[in-house]
């Protein structure tokens, strides 16, 4: 009951994650979206509080926080100066996107918004103390720092995992998109505000009209309202045409919807509906591009819907940094493969929908040795390569992750333990072929073990440690001389 216990908590905390991501693209106020991150953090990651701090010029102000309300009382609002929280990130260990501060090893700058707990500390070796400081730093994808997650009260009372820190991690890049994108969508709104309180201004005069619209940077088009013609471009200007890769006339004649892609002409506002968000739309090229869109209706002199304005800005760049970010949170840097918690969900959905499931542990024999004869960066050219040849075999539905530093698991759904066992044989004899890197074959072998799922079975953590204790029966037997690399079997057994 434990382990399902746990694979619930931790499936609700991607499904949180997920929910907290799709947020992000809603036109949701910054503060609201911080407070939602902050939230999910302390009733999804087993920590009771969260705080977000973020950039403001040389300071650094509290703009949410989640836990009990004499933390909100002393922390909401306060600032603290960016030079001081750059100090304790660089003295900070790196666990990953992550900085631990320690209890004892230095002292905390004053001007640093701080929170201790009255509870006493533990005398247990991996015991969280009151005075331990564990933070993300938040950067835009320029490398610039726009803010910092902070945790603290673990709920177990011991310093965070391995999958609690990572589940921290893809928070804390979820926080860095709400508050770049933030930046990005104040300036939209402003350039939006700007050009509809010109509009206004101007709309007695066609001539200061016709000068705005055609020299606007961004792209704009006028469609019509009248029963006869309603949704025809009337107008477009030359930044819409660069963006879409068509002549005005080209344009004009193809009609709005033409552009759109087919998955987004349900969102075309019709009549005088009005729509602000994103959508995709198609240039002459072929080529997909994501549009920020805002349309508004303008009457005329009598106060009847005479046209509708359209505001479309490229954002096609925001959405891939958005898409490599959720890659990066889900996938190891080096091989390109799932990492352990995506492993974990994967599987636990598996397990969750009652599929049969094989896992396949794979572990490379004496790594270390190459990495100590050759070098690491011989040695990581093997993992990218075992990577590989790995990944051919399997199948779309199937998982391979890389798990530990030499450690590979290969998660196959449907598949019998004769087809699993079959499979990896062939692998065993793919690895083995040499690598060839600068004139040179390393010689790479595997061991594998082999666990299945079997009717009632719904533990993640017991399908891996059947696996991972199949891989190190062959690997001892290899150890002790009772087989050779070349011929061992992977050893099966069903958890």
């Amino acid at each position: 009951m434990g382990d399902e216990h746990g694979l619930r908590e931790r499936l609700e905390a991607f499904r949180r994650l997920h929910r907290v991501s799709q947020e992000l693209n809603s036109a949701r106020d910054l503060s609201a979206t911080l407070q939602t991150l902050v939230d999910s953090v302390v009733s999804s990651l087993g920590f009771g509080v969260a705080a977000i701090n973020v950039v403001h010029d040389d300071l650094l102000r509290v703009a949410a926080v989640a836990g009990p309300a004499d933390v909100r009382a002393t922390l909401e609002g306060q600032t603290g100066p960016r030079r001081a929280w750059e100090e304790v990130l660089d003295s900070a260990v790196r666990w990953g996107a992550l900085r631990f501060l320690p209890h004892g090893v230095r002292d905390l700058p004053e001007d640093v918004p701080t929170w201790v707990p009255a509870e006493g500390s533990s005398e247990e070796p991996d015991a969280w103390h009151p005075e331990d400081i564990l933070v993300a730093p938040l950067y835009a994808p320029t490398g610039e720092l726009v803010g910092v997650l902070s945790v603290d009260l673990p709920i177990d009372g011991k310093v965070p995992g391995e999958l609690q820190r990572e589940l921290l991690e893809m928070f804390a890049a979820q926080a860095a998109i709400a508050v770049d994108n933030a930046r990005l969508h104040a300036e939209v709104l402003s350039t939006m505000d700007r050009l509809e309180q010109e509009h206004r201004a101007l709309r007695a005069s066609e001539e200061s009209f016709r000068q705005v619209f055609e020299l606007a940077p961004s792209g704009m088009a006028v469609t019509s309202l009248h029963p006869a013609d309603e949704g025809a471009l009337l107008r477009v200007n030359a930044a819409l045409c660069d963006m879409l890769g068509y002549s005005e006339e080209e344009l004009l004649r193809l009609g709005l919807p033409a552009v759109v892609d087919r998955r987004d002409r349900n969102l075309l506002p019709r009549g005088g509906r009005t729509y602000r968000g994103d959508l995709r739309l198609v240039r002459g090229d072929g080529r997909a591009l994501w549009v920020s869109t805002n349309s508004s209706v303008v009457l005329d002199a009598a106060g009847r819907p005479d046209f509708k304005l359209l505001h479309l800005v490229d954002v096609s760049e925001r959405h891939d940094r958005e898409e490599q970010l959720a890659h990066l949170a889900a996938h190891d840097p080096l091989t390109g493969l799932s990492n352990r918690a995506e492993l974990r969900a994967r599987l636990g959905q598996l397990v969750s929908d009652r599929r049969h499931v094989s896992v396949l542990f794979c572990d490379i024999d004496r790594f270390k040795r190459i990495n100590d004869q050759f070098g690491h960066e011989v040695g990581d050219r093997v993992l990218v390569e075992v990577a590989r040849r790995l990944r051919v075999h399997v199948r779309k539905q199937d998982v391979v992750a890389r798990v530990g530093g030499d450690e590979f698991v290969l998660a196959l759904r449907d598949t019998t333990e004769e087809e699993a066992a079959a499979l990896a044989r062939r692998l065993a004899a793919d690895v083995r072929r040499p690598v060839h890197f600068d004139e040179r074959d390393i010689e790479v072998t595997v061991s594998i073990g082999l666990g299945a799922s079997s009717a009632g079975v719904d533990s993640v953590d017991e399908l891996l440690r059947t696996a991972d204790q199949a891989m190190y029966r062959v690997k001892l037997l290899r150890t002790y001389g009772e087989a050779e690399p070349a011929t061992t079997e992977p050893t099966t057994t069903s958890a």
